[in-house]
């Protein structure tokens, strides 16, 4: 079976690397950028995308690149504690959450999918533009910055390709972009002492403005913590333009709304004054979809089900689609039936109002156990 992705972010790598353990090794990802570069902030993997990635043998690389979480922490806007949640291994689940850096387990997936099918298994530059369907296969098309296109020959076209699609215009032409919302949401990677037990995610807010921080490194001697951060609150203006993923946060805007944030165990003025990088999200939305597949063209993560940036489940449920997706490919000789089969599994699963990680556990226990053989 031959196999063409559209889009190497985390989802996409992902699926690549399932496909190849579970036997189809004929796959291409194309990727709209030029260089892959490890950009982004924190995010969290949820104990059911840490399972998919072990049996595709990448536990301990990104456990070396990760913190594990043990417990959430709440409190109100003066910092005082409200309550607090076990996580990963502490919460009775077989495997840890992790907190790690969105680019660093995007250049570690990219290695392995380099080292796994092969440089010729990745081409960049090209962005997806269009695609064309016979009984027995698709033609996909894709444009490069200056306008020329190339064009691939596959069994199955997977577009995981994110919230701002190509594969899910192509498939709804009239849908038009995400819908912003009228709050805005800034984020950042800055040095700082370790946070509580220096395993703790905390979340701190008043019901108008919330701030959520986590450890992406631990402490080791002179070397500070890394804390990922996010801080949200009504959109003082116009929303943000949907497509603009990439804009640099202003940092006295964002601390004119926390200056007074000092808490005995966090001083959140000074970690947002100290940041590497802030970055200024939209908060957006898409509605679900009647279907992600159009013959044997098909949509994974993001492209299928945008998350908001606020929770913890976008990379976590785009790897989960990945797995579940290569063994259908595996396992149903008919790629229609197959994709069938990965909608009957992920959608429901993903398409609830308030998507919690035991949904998508509950969907992982009921899947048929996987095959597969990790290089």
């Amino acid at each position: 079976m031959r196999i063409v992705v559209g889009g190497a972010g985390i989802g996409g790598l992902a699926t690549a690397l399932s496909l190849h353990a579970a036997g189809i090794t004929d796959v291409t990802v194309y990727e709209a950028v030029e260089e892959i570069r490890p950009l982004g902030v924190g995010i969290d993997l949820l104990p059911y995308a840490v399972r998919e990635l072990t049996e595709l043998g990448l536990y301990d690389d990104v456990a070396e690149i990760s913190v594990a979480t043990t417990e959430s922490v709440h409190h109100d806007r003066f910092g005082k504690r409200v309550r607090s949640e076990p996580r990963g291994l502490a919460a009775g689940y077989a495997w840890p959450q992790f907190s790690v850096h969105r680019g660093e387990l995007q250049m570690l997936l990219l290695r392995a999918q380099l080292a796994w099918l092969g440089a010729e298994s990745l081409r960049t530059g090209l962005r997806l533009s269009g695609y064309a369907q016979t009984a027995d296969g698709v033609t996909v098309e894709f444009t490069d910055p200056a306008g020329n296109t190339v064009t691939d020959e596959a069994d199955v076209l997977i577009a995981a390709d994110g919230i701002d699609s190509a594969g899910r215009a192509l498939m709804y032409p009239s849908e038009g972009p995400p819908t912003p919302h009228a709050r805005v949401l800034w984020r950042g990677v800055s040095p700082a002492p370790a946070l509580l037990t220096g395993h703790t995610t905390i979340v701190a807010g008043d019901g108008d403005q919330t701030f959520v921080a986590h450890p992406l490194r631990a402490a080791e001697g002179e070397r500070p913590a890394l804390l990922n951060w996010l801080a949200e609150r009504p959109h003082p203006g116009p929303p943000a333009e949907p497509r603009d993923w990439q804009r640099p946060a202003e940092l006295d805007t964002i601390l004119a709304h926390f200056a007074d944030w000092e808490f005995d165990w966090l001083d959140v003025p000074a970690l947002i004054a100290n940041a590497d990088v802030a970055y200024e999200y939209p908060v957006v939305h898409r509605a679900p979809l009647p279907s992600w597949s159009d013959g044997r063209v098909t949509l994974l993560g993001d492209a299928a089900h945008a998350t908001f940036p606020t929770g913890t489940e976008g990379a976590s449920r785009a790897i989960l689609d990945a797995r579940v997706l290569a063994h259908a490919l595996a396992t149903h000789p008919d790629p229609l039936d197959a994709l069938a089969h990965y909608e009957e599994v992920r959608r429901p699963a993903t398409t609830t109002p308030s998507p919690t990680p035991d949904t998508d556990a509950n969907s992982l226990n009921n899947r048929a156990s996987y095959s597969t053989t990790t290089p």
